[in-house]
């Protein structure tokens, strides 16, 4: 074994809840923003800086303007709401929701949100996010390229989705009718296994983590010659209907 945990077969290391709460706010295109009473929908309009504020171009007759300007400095005045939404046309397609409260304050001619309280909730449950860790965390590497990356797995190498489960346990393909890779980072990536009337996620482990994409391509190799070697499971009970999932 080499040194360091990345060099272990057993490694299962996935994205802590800050550094996912960062992958989220890296890759989510729209907000929903509550403050004094009203709530917004903002597309495109929101930047993050490296510690992690968030930065909104507004209108000017915004009445998110009115709240900085009028809020006591420092007081939570406004909730920031996020979804994580597979690109992959899959049965429950948000993978997680984000929720920032804090407060606005002008800086030269956008708003910028300081958070005081973080929750994450994933399908494994709520958590509250450290800001320090927050703040000190970075997005996944690959959180820019994922929804293309997804799609084209998904659009182009259904084959190679279908290898994959060799490398699932067999009691977790059970009634599968359909397998679709739900979400990938640096650490592994996730298939989303349907049922007729359920559904679960598996994630496969990196052998060590994919800083960029031409690392990806290397794990996912390392992935398929490992399906290649495992025994075979029991097919999948497709029933392919335009309905399903």
């Amino acid at each position: 074994m080499g040194a360091g945990t990345d060099d272990s077969p057993s490694w299962t290391a996935a994205p802590s809840a800050a550094e996912r709460a960062r992958s989220v706010l890296a890759a989510a295109w729209s907000c929903a923003v509550t403050a004094d009473g009203g709530r917004e929908e903002l597309v495109g309009a929101h930047t993050v800086t490296e510690d992690g504020r968030v930065l909104l171009d507004v209108p000017d007759d915004s009445a998110l303007l009115a709240a900085a300007i009028c809020a006591p400095r420092g007081e939570p005045s406004a909730v920031l709401e996020f979804a994580d939404v597979s690109p992959v046309p899959v049965r429950n397609r948000i993978r997680a929701r984000m929720w920032l409260a804090g407060w606005f304050a002008p800086e030269d001619d956008r708003l910028a949100f300081t958070a005081t309280r973080i929750v994450l909730r994933q399908q494994s449950g709520a958590v509250v996010v450290d800001l320090d860790e927050f703040a000190a965390a970075a997005p996944d590497p690959l959180a820019g390229a994922e929804a293309r990356l997804l799609t084209h797995l998904a659009d182009c190498h259904a084959d190679a989705v279908e290898r994959l489960t060799r490398l699932v346990e067999p009691d977790s393909l059970h009634g599968a009718v359909k397998v679709q890779p739900v979400a990938v980072d640096r650490h592994g990536l996730t298939l989303r296994i349907e049922r007729v009337r359920a559904h679960g996620d598996v994630r496969l482990a990196f052998h060590r983590p994919a800083d960029d994409v031409a690392q990806l391509t290397e794990r996912m190799h390392v992935l398929l010659g490992q399906a290649a070697s495992a025994s075979c499971p029991r097919a999948l009970q497709r029933q392919r209907t335009d309905g399903d999932g």
